[in-house]
């Protein structure tokens, strides 16, 4: 039976839950014998989850989670082996947290003026902890004060499209993000492309974009995935000679329908991303 893998995950340095020691701990419980460490725009937690992954004997990649933007629609994309000193990558990670740290400050702004919550505490406790600041962290505030039942409430409640606290963001956009990581990297993968809400004309041809940028892969096994979203991008992935990736998109071990670790077999015609990463 192939082993398990997982090479999209979150810790604590972004919007996950669990430090990278912790992570890379629950990982070796499940039988994970190799992983990527892949939070959303910094790779802060990589040198922490190495050290831990040596301890276990599990191979580590480090890895990175960017936000971009095609067609006006944010599009996240998993960089494999990066080099975390690489001017292109850095550039991206300070442009990115600028952004988010200017969204959460505006999302505080408007709860405050638009609902009367303490907004501008709500955003200085998403601001505390160091890591990449998202909107989660912001959700969990809300949590914590009492404002919303759980993180799904405190979004529908406040922070989605048409709430009080919604503030759109422009991240950069895919051309021009995809070159910093493509060179900063061994593999580019497209996150959960099964996820956009595009249509399928929409998606082949962000697919094509994306392999004409330098993209190397995408997820094609992922939890949630439903039979025909595997199919779909398998046959996507064929046509544009991409590899394919598995991994769980793990944030929080409270979450039980995705779980660290994905089984190593792709489907027929697809190579795996892992050989383009073997030296990592």
């Amino acid at each position: 039976m192939p082993g398990l893998i997982d090479l999209h995950t979150h810790s604590n340095r972004s919007d996950g839950v669990l430090g990278p020691g912790a992570l890379v701990a629950r990982a070796a419980e499940r039988g994970v014998t190799l992983l990527a460490l892949t939070d959303h725009d910094t790779v802060d937690g990589c040198a922490e989850a190495q050290a831990a992954c040596v301890g276990f004997g599990i191979r580590f990649v480090p890895g990175i989670e960017i936000s971009t933007r095609w067609r006006g629609q944010a599009i996240h994309v998993v960089g494999l082996g990066v080099d975390a000193v690489a001017t292109g990558i850095a550039a991206q990670i300070d442009d990115v947290t600028r952004r988010r740290r200017e969204r959460v400050l505006a999302i505080g702004e408007r709860l405050a003026t638009r609902s009367r919550l303490p907004g501008r505490d709500i955003a200085a406790r998403a601001l505390e902890g160091g890591g990449v600041p998202t909107r989660m962290h912001l959700a969990r505030s809300l949590v914590a004060l009492g404002y919303a039942d759980d993180t799904q409430h405190a979004f529908d409640r406040w922070l989605n499209r048409d709430r009080p606290g919604h503030v759109p963001v422009e991240w950069p956009e895919l051309d021009t993000a995809l070159p910093r990581l493509v060179e900063s990297c061994r593999a580019t993968v497209l996150a959960h492309p099964h996820r956009y809400r595009l249509s399928g004309g929409a998606l082949r041809q962000l697919v094509t974009d994306f392999t004409a940028g330098g993209g190397s892969a995408l997820e094609v096994s992922m939890a949630g995935m439903s039979p025909g979203d595997h199919d779909r991008l398998a046959s996507l992935a064929r046509r544009h000679a991409l590899a394919g990736s598995a991994g769980s998109d793990f944030h929080d071990p409270a979450v039980p329908w995705n779980p660290l670790g994905r089984f190593a077999k792709l489907p027929d015609g697809i190579a795996p991303v892992t050989e383009r990463i073997a030296d990592s």
